[in-house]
C-alpha cells in the first residue's frame, strides 16, 4: 500500500496541511522532504528506516556527506537539498534576530544559537553584536579552543565591537561535553569583559553556554 492509499488525515502532507507542521511526527516530516520511498517501501517507511539508523533526526542532519549517501534512498541529490533547507532556516533565524529585539526574541536567540556552536567537536566563543535596538549587526566566532575551552583576550572582544558600532553584545560559547552548566571560570571571563565593555559604554546583555540540546542563559540566573 503506498501512502496515497492511506486515508486522508494520516498522509504527511495533508497532516501539515490541516494541522500544522507540528502536528507531524520526525518520520513524518522527513518524509515530506524525502517526497518518495524506493521500491517496497513507502517515503514514511523509508524514514522511519533512516531515523533508526542514524538514531535520531538531529545526527541525520548532522551526518557528512559520506555518511548521509551511504543510506538507501539517500544520494548527493538529496545531501544539497537537506544543507539548503538547512541553511534558509538558519538565515530565517538571523533575519528575525536583525530585524527585531534579541531580548524579546530571546527563544529564537538560542536556537539560533544552538545551530551556529553545538555540532563544533571543540569550544567556540562567539559574539552578538547588537545596535541601540537590539538588533543583530553581526554574528562573530572569535576565539576557538580544545575539548576543554578557549583563551579569550578582552582587548580583541573590544576591538570588534568597536569596530561594529555596536551598542550591545550577547556572548556565547559552546560545551563540547554536552553539558550547559557553566563553570566558575565561565562567570569570571564574563565580568571581565562586562567590566571592560563598560568603560566604552556597551552593553553586555547576556551570555549564553550552548550544550547538547539546552542552553543556559547568565541573565536569566541572574549572573549578570
Amino acid at each position: 500500500m503506498t501512502i496515497k492509499d492511506w486515508p486522508i488525515d494520516e498522509r504527511p502532507r495533508e497532516k501539515l496541511l490541516n494541522l500544522g507542521a507540528h502536528a507531524l511526527s520526525d518520520a513524518e516530516l522527513l518524509a515530506i522532504f524525502l517526497r518518495t520511498g524506493v521500491a517496497g517501501i513507502s517515503a514514511v517507511e523509508l524514514a522511519r528506516d533512516l531515523l533508526n539508523s542514524f538514531g535520531c533526526l538531529r545526527s541525520l542532519l548532522e551526518a557528512d556527506i559520506t555518511q548521509f549517501c551511504q543510506q538507501h534512498g539517500l544520494g548527493p541529490a538529496k545531501y544539497v537539498q537537506l544543507q539548503a533547507v538547512m541553511e534558509m532556516s538558519r538565515r530565517h533565524m538571523e533575519s528575525t534576530l536583525t530585524r527585531g529585539d534579541a531580548l524579546v526574541n530571546a527563544q529564537t536567540t538560542k536556537q539560533y544559537l544552538q545551530q551556529q556552536l553545538r555540532a563544533y567537536p571543540y569550544e567556540v566563543f562567539a559574539c552578538l553584536f547588537l545596535d541601540n535596538k537590539h538588533r543583530m549587526i553581526k554574528f562573530e566566532e572569535l576565539f576557538r579552543g580544545t575539548l576543554d575551552g578557549a583563551t579569550i583576550y578582552p582587548r580583541e572582544v573590544v576591538k570588534q565591537a568597536l569596530s561594529h558600532n555596536a551598542a550591545a553584545v550577547i556572548f556565547a560559547h559552546n560545551h563540547p561535553s554536552g553539558l550547559a552548566q557553566p563553570s566558575e571560570a565561565d562567570y569570571q571571563i564574563t565580568q571581565r569583559l562586562k567590566t571592560a565593555l563598560e568603560l566604552i559604554d556597551i552593553r553586555v546583555l547576556d551570555h549564553i553556554v550552548i550544550g547538547d540540546g539546552e542552553s543556559v542563559s547568565f541573565a536569566e540566573l541572574g549572573k549578570l
